[in-house]
């Protein structure tokens, strides 16, 4: 294979993303001449409504696996928080790239941090799951819907119509942005979506030439972190319709996996961690939702 056709959204930091895999790919494979598919997708296109509302993050997977498909394009790169527990057949995910700052970034030109907002002040974000922690740390503030990418949500920002936002520290620094974050937003206090941070590749399962020139961009310390928190996921059936968060952090051997299921109206949540082999992670995973279920969280998961 000489030229790879990698299918990828538009926005600035997909297009930023997939060029970061196409450089890893040339490094591994010289001579192997890469090239992007840039696309529009549903979840891009529609900014109105919130991604739960118009049908879930998987949205922004489902014109990309069209290309694979028609043979338009030979793989994807998504950021792995965006994709669904459970793949279409025949996709796969054959690498995982070394996680990024996996935290949310707080976000304001007046405040130096949440606690430091006044009350009642309006905080900018779509996120159920930032939803229900902002909700349950300040009661008071006034939650808004914050759609678009990164520098259309920094320009409403900045034109005044909220006082602060939250968005993914990888994404602001990824496109030389960290200079926004006023505070970072991180455990035990906060946690991230599942596999926030982390960069995968989708292609086809049954092609085999395309998984041997992914291995060597998988990063195993990574997938190990990420497949806890998405082994945790999938045991809630969690999806972007339920405030869902979690991560795991190696710990010696093993991983240290936190886990959250919250409420976006009222901000209850339920909490639970476990430690396990990260040689399991899906065990783990699994071991932390059965914590979250036997905590109280399936009333939150039904709402």
């Amino acid at each position: 294979m000489d030229t790879l056709r990698i299918a990828t959204r538009k926005s600035p930091l997909a297009l930023w993303q997939s060029e970061y895999v196409a450089d890893r790919l040339r490094q591994v494979h010289p001579g192997l001449h890469v090239e992007l598919v840039p696309m529009s997708t549903r979840g891009d296109e529609v900014l109105d409504r919130s991604l739960a509302a118009i049908g879930g993050k998987g949205l922004f997977l489902k014109e990309l696996e069209l290309a694979m498909l028609r043979g338009d394009a030979d793989c994807a790169v998504h950021s792995l928080k965006d994709v669904p527990m459970e793949l279409d057949a025949p996709f796969v995910l054959p690498a995982i790239l070394p996680r990024h700052d996996p935290a949310d970034g707080f976000v304001s030109n007046l405040y130096a941090s949440l606690d430091a907002l006044p009350p009642g002040a309006r905080v900018g974000t779509s996120s159920l799951r930032r939803q229900a922690q902002l909700r349950a740390l300040r009661p008071d503030l006034q939650l808004l819907d914050l759609r678009g990418n990164i520098n259309t949500r920094l320009a409403k920002l900045d034109n005044g119509g909220y006082d602060a936002i939250v968005l993914a520290v990888a994404g602001l620094e990824r496109l030389g942005l960290g200079g926004r974050i006023v505070a970072r937003l991180q455990p035990p206090q906060w946690l991230p979506a599942p596999a926030q941070g982390a960069v995968a590749v989708e292609c086809d399962g049954d092609n085999e030439r395309l998984h041997a020139l992914f291995d060597a961009l998988d990063d195993a310390d990574t997938r190990s972190c990420v497949e806890a928190e998405r082994a945790m996921n999938r045991a809630l059936h969690g999806s972007c319709h339920v405030p869902v968060a979690a991560i795991a952090q190696w710990q010696g051997s093993d991983l240290h996996l936190q886990g959250l299921v919250g409420s976006a109206s009222d901000g209850r949540a339920v909490r639970a961690e476990a430690v396990g082999p990260a040689r399991d992670p899906e065990t783990l995973g699994q071991r932390v939702a059965a914590m979250l279920l036997d905590g109280g969280a399936g009333e939150l998961l039904d709402v």
